[in-house]
């Protein structure tokens, strides 16, 4: 049978062993850096190497969390150091996010598995396809996918897929969130969100207020109760799931043993009697209710699209409960010490060293204690030894089996034999550990500097100011080019009418696709080019809108496509549309081996990332990158749909507005073509009077991103811009401006 794994959390070492002790074939922990989990109790570098012996010594795994984005310097001068010493103490996977993590990983540990993060958005095929050719060995599926776009991935990879069976759910795709960071300045692509989807929220039709959509003590709208699939786990390894992650290194250690230990009992009843003889008893089903829930539990998206069903919409007031439940835990997986079984022989004979031998797995030590004597009057007896040699207790190992081989009439103390066993059993512990341990990786020497020219990697020990300036040699010989994103016809046409952009981004959904060879038509007759703009997220329902339009789309005569996810990279590729591209900024690009990844697959630019900010745009270099100056940042791109929360789904596309606690206004757009929503900013982004600050580090285009404008606002913001051409200042007289991470970036 393919791999069947059960996955646990561990934000802590005591969760590490908890989790170990109660069944889990591996576990997922943070050190101190790089980790999603930036406020869990993420152990130092000794307490992490203690634990990669720990897993090891029982024959588990440990995959440590490297799934943030990284800027220039910690990349470049941070990550090696902090991953070598995991990587020589044997450590078994890396989860990444980050395309230039990826690639340098590859690099300086070429022999050590890397996971794909969820936060890579990898929602089919293609996407598979893409990260095992840079060397992934497994993906993490966002929790979105339904049962049957895991089973078309596992049709078209061999690439090993983990997914999540159990704990909390995001409201929005995992790494296409930016509601935390925007709000209050906390990433979640940095490991530290503050959640603010578990807040309370109003539901507007417009943004003038008026009555209320949602009924007042439904106010927790994004809000998702926890997944909980332990009865589809049949129709999960089907589908061609090989890991099962549970959730929760924000959890205490009880809580992780609990849940590990009922998922183990069912994992192991499927792979004895299948699916026919798989029946969950629902006394387990409510010892996972009383260890936590919020609001109940939900099956998530493997067999639905969204609903109501899944969110909590009131508070969630859970205590824990089943205390005799709790205390067994605490007991058999906590207070207790898990021992593996092992084979031991001791050997005694004349003038010879007593010697003992202890194997478990492979790994089989043999060691020599004193040479025995001739007994005067209480010679060593086979009971005697066995009874001496067995005490193991207070270590790893419990015998199992013990052969006894001694010779009549001999004497050894039992100091002598004691000591013997302690020095058989210290050598076992280092044998196992020690034979998963590595020698160094493939960089050495000097660390320094890495930086990608277009002849390929240099190594420089410049100060980055010397390396910044360089890089914009020559940049004010082009004129930087001016796009802008449009969703709407109106916006479109507003846009036309200024005569300023060199580029258009047309959505995907601005018109029937029967319009787009129109639509490109009236844009090349503008003076521009026009780009189609692809899906923020590309899963069944986006790739069968573009498959049924596949001519449409390869006759309208587009000059190139805004791609936001490798998906969508690998469609136009497989389906044989030719034409440049740009990565948006969801294709992170936080540095420059990030950016020669992306480019690497053909993105002619990129577009530098919304939570960077100027200081840092200098250090990751944005020549060749576009800069959005203008837009409502997409905070949340969600499967779920408001309208649908509160019962009222029409399928009609518009705009409604969340009101937050402080009563900022935030546009909402249900897209439901695509059945997903788009939450937007409360506050609009304006760098425009930035421009001579962003002009001096040379772009190579900057794009106004319209969405919920109408054609007075679209060219109103157009305006702006021919002022800021003109040499004058671009202030815009528009409420509720924000300059975003421009100036302030994230921790």
């Amino acid at each position: 049978m393919a791999l069947v794994e059960l996955l646990a959390p561990a934000g802590s070492f005591d969760s590490m062993r908890a989790a170990v002790n109660a069944g889990a074939d591996a576990v997922y922990m943070g050190g101190t850096r790089f980790g999603a989990r930036a406020y869990a109790e993420n152990p130092k570098e000794d307490g992490l190497l203690q634990a990669i012996e720990y897993v090891h010594l029982h024959g588990r795994k440990l995959y440590l969390t490297v799934n943030t984005l990284l800027k220039e310097r910690e990349l470049e001068e941070e990550l090696y150091p902090y991953l070598r010493p995991y990587y020589e103490s044997g450590l078994d996977a890396v989860i990444v996010q980050d395309f230039g993590v990826l690639r340098r990983i590859r690099e300086w540990f070429p022999d050590l598995p890397i996971h794909a993060s969820t936060q890579m958005t990898m929602t089919g095929p293609y996407s598979a396809k893409a990260l095992e050719a840079a060397g992934v060995s497994r993906i993490v599926t966002p929790r979105e996918l339904n049962l049957a776009e895991i089973a078309e991935i596992r049709r078209h990879s061999s690439l090993e897929i983990e997914t999540f069976v159990h704990g909390a759910l995001c409201y929005c795709y995992s790494g296409q969130c930016l509601y935390s960071s925007l709000a209050g300045g906390r990433s979640g692509n940095r490991g530290r969100c503050a959640q603010p989807c578990r807040m309370e929220y109003r539901l507007y039709g417009q943004k003038q207020g008026g009555q209320p959509l949602n009924q007042k003590e439904e106010r927790y709208l994004l809000s998702p109760k926890d997944l909980n699939a332990i009865t589809l786990l049949p129709e999960l390894f089907a589908a061609g799931v090989n890991s099962l992650k549970i959730e929760g290194r924000m959890k205490k250690p009880v809580y992780t043993a609990g849940v590990v230990s009922i998922y183990r009992k069912y994992v192991d009843l499927y792979l004895e009697k299948g699916k026919s003889g798989y029946r969950v008893d629902p006394a387990d089903q409510q010892k996972l209710w009383d260890l936590f829930n919020r609001k109940g539990f939900t099956e998530g998206y493997f067999k639905q699209q969204n609903g109501r069903n899944m969110i909590t919409l009131t508070k969630p007031d859970f205590r824990p409960g089943n205390e005799a439940f709790q205390n067994e835990l605490q007991k058999q997986y906590i207070d207790d010490t898990l021992q593996e079984k092992v084979r031991g022989t001791v050997t005694i004979v004349k003038e010879a060293p007593a010697m003992m031998t202890l194997a478990l797995g492979d790994t089989e030590v043999c060691c020599q204690g004193q040479v025995p004597m001739a007994a005067d009057n209480r010679p060593v007896t086979e009971e005697s030894i066995r009874r001496q040699m067995s005490k193991f207790g207070g270590t790893d190992f419990v015998l199992e089996q013990l052969d006894v081989f001694v010779e009549d009439g001999l004497f050894l103390p039992i100091p002598a034999l004691n000591a013997l066993r302690r020095q058989t059993v210290k050598a076992l512990r280092t044998g196992i550990i020690e034979a998963q341990k590595r020698n160094g990786s493939s960089r050495s020497g000097k660390e320094k500097f890495n930086v990608y020219s277009s002849e390929g990697m240099v190594e420089k020990d410049e100060s980055r100011a010397e390396k910044a300036a360089q890089s914009l040699d020559g940049v004010s010989e082009k004129p930087v080019q001016v796009c802008a994103s449009v969703e709407t016809l109106e916006q479109l046409e507003a846009v036309l009418s200024e005569k300023i952009c060199n580029r258009i981004y047309l959505d995907s959904l601005i018109a029937p696709p029967a319009q787009w060879k129109q639509l490109t038509k009236q844009v090349h007759a503008g003076g521009a080019e026009a780009f189609l703009a692809l899906p923020r997220v590309f899963r069944d329902r986006e790739k069968q809108y573009m498959q049924n339009h596949l001519e449409a789309c390869k006759k309208a005569g587009f000059d190139g496509f805004l791609v936001r996810t490798i998906e969508e990279w690998g469609f136009l590729k497989e389906n044989g549309i030719s034409g440049r591209w740009i990565a948006d900024h969801m294709l992170y690009t936080w540095n420059q081996a990030a950016i020669k990844s992306v480019s690497d697959l053909g993105a002619e630019e990129t577009t530098v990332p919304l939570e960077l900010n100027c200081q840092e745009w200098r250090e990751r270099g944005i020549k060749g990158s576009e800069v959005i100056v203008y837009g409502r940042l997409p905070m949340m791109v969600s499967a779920q749909c408001l309208k649908k929360t509160i019962g009222k789904c029409d399928g009609k596309q518009e705009v409604t507005y969340l009101k937050d606690r402080t009563g900022a206004m935030l546009p909402v757009k249900n897209v439901c073509s695509y059945c997903e929503q788009v939450i937007y900013n409360g506050y609009t982004m304006s760098i425009l009077d930035e421009w001579q600050t962003i002009s001096g580090m040379g772009p190579t285009s900057v794009r106004l991103s319209f969405t919920v404008e109408n054609g007075t606002e679209t060219k109103r913001v157009l305006q702006a811009w021919r002022r800021v051409q003109a040499g004058d200042e671009g202030k815009l007289d528009v409420p509720q401006l924000t300059k975003g991470h421009f100036r302030r970036g994230v921790q």
